[in-house]
This record gives C-alpha cells, structure tokens and sequence, in this order.
C-alpha cells in the first residue's frame, strides 16, 4: 500500500484524498492550520487517512501532492522533500496570487519555480486541468470510450511514470507534456484549460489541444 502525502485540504487536496483512498492508497493529509483543524474531513475519510503537519506530511508520503498556491517566498519543507517526487497541482491565478512577472511574462512556468523552489525533488505537474469535485464523477476505467485524458509535465521520466500510474489508477488516461516548462499548454485561458472547463477530453484531442495552445490563447 503505497502513502500519498497531501499537502493542502482545500477542494483539490480532498478530492484528491478521496479519490486515492477509493484507489488504495493511505493518505497523510496537512494544511496551514494544523492537524487538529482536519478532524472532520479525516473521520469522513476513514482509516487510510490521517492528519498531520506540512513536514509530516511530507516525510510520511511516498510521493507528495503540493494542493496549495505557490508563492514567490517558499513555503514547503524542502528537507523533507528532498529526493522525491512532488506533484504540483497548482496554477497561476494572478488574481489570487498577485502579479508574478517572471511567470506573465513567459520566462517561466509556475512549475519551473516550484522545481527551482525544491531542488532536491523530482517535480511533475498533475491535476492542472481537471474540477476537483469532478475528479470521482468523471473516471473511468481503460478502454471506455468515455475516458478522459490528463497532462502532466516534468524533467524527470520517473516523476512521469508515477503520475502515469496514478492517474490509471484513478480513472484517466496520460499525455506527457514534458519537459516542465512546456506546462503552460494548459494553464488558465488556454484550449485545453477551457475544454476541460466544458468536461474535459479524451488523450487523441488532449494531444491536438497540446499541440494548437499558444501563447497568445487562443480561445
């Protein structure tokens, strides 16, 4: 049984832990308030979850999910993080996050920073582009028809794997969007980013949608 740590128990770090559990992994769940603050979620969850502080979190999992707003000062256990890998779910929302004017800009992709952030992690996008209450409504198993795809983006094959794995075992097909800088393809405003906004997409029009973003967005 493989232990997922989460660190963030907003909408996408719940849904997230739910999902994991349904798919038999253990969770080790924090947010910025403390442990105690997650009672109620935690006994919802059950018995393969528990509460825990951001460095426990991260020194419990086997991978960690980041289900929480980057900022320009780091905020993650870097120690505890070291050697691996890390699934950001986050995007840039500058009207939550304030203007970040090397990401606007192009110059980098808010996955870049969480990498530079965290250097001694394996960093992989993951979850960008899906709801997160949407995420136990739409799985499916491989092979249906109605499946859909998500994107991930790293610069470490083995990050990409296991998010390959997990998505499988969660109900989606992959694409790799490697390497992290090619992240943007489906941030806010982009093709992909609106196409799941309207229920998301299979792995064949996930590819064209990779393929068509722009910078400019073109929707």
């Amino acid at each position: 049984m493989t232990t997922m740590g989460i660190i963030g128990a907003g909408d996408v770090g719940s849904q997230l832990a739910r999902a994991a559990i349904a798919s038999g992994y253990t969770v080790v769940i924090a947010n910025s308030r403390g442990p105690e603050t997650l009672a109620e979620l935690v006994a919802e969850l059950g018995p393969s979850a528990r509460a825990a502080s951001a460095v426990e979190a991260a020194a419990s999992g086997d991978f960690v999910v980041i289900a929480a707003p980057l900022t320009l000062t780091n905020t993650m256990p870097v120690t505890e993080l070291a050697g691996k890998i890390v699934l950001d779910t986050n995007n840039y929302m500058r009207w939550r996050d304030g203007h970040f004017s090397v990401v606007a800009s192009g110059e980098r992709t808010i996955h870049e920073l969480r990498q530079q952030q965290l250097p001694t992690s394996k960093v992989a996008s993951a979850f960008t582009h899906i709801q997160a209450p949407t995420l136990l409504r739409f799985a499916r198993h491989a092979g249906s028809p109605e499946r859909l795809a998500l994107a991930t983006s790293s610069n470490h094959p083995d990050a990409v794997e296991l998010v390959t794995e997990l998505y499988d075992r969660l109900g989606y097909d992959t694409v790799d969007n490697s390497p992290v800088s090619e992240s943007w393809r489906v941030g806010p405003g982009t093709r992909v980013w609106n196409r799941s906004l309207r229920g998301g997409q299979n792995r064949e029009t996930l590819i064209a949608g990779l393929a068509a973003a722009s910078a400019a967005w073109d929707e």
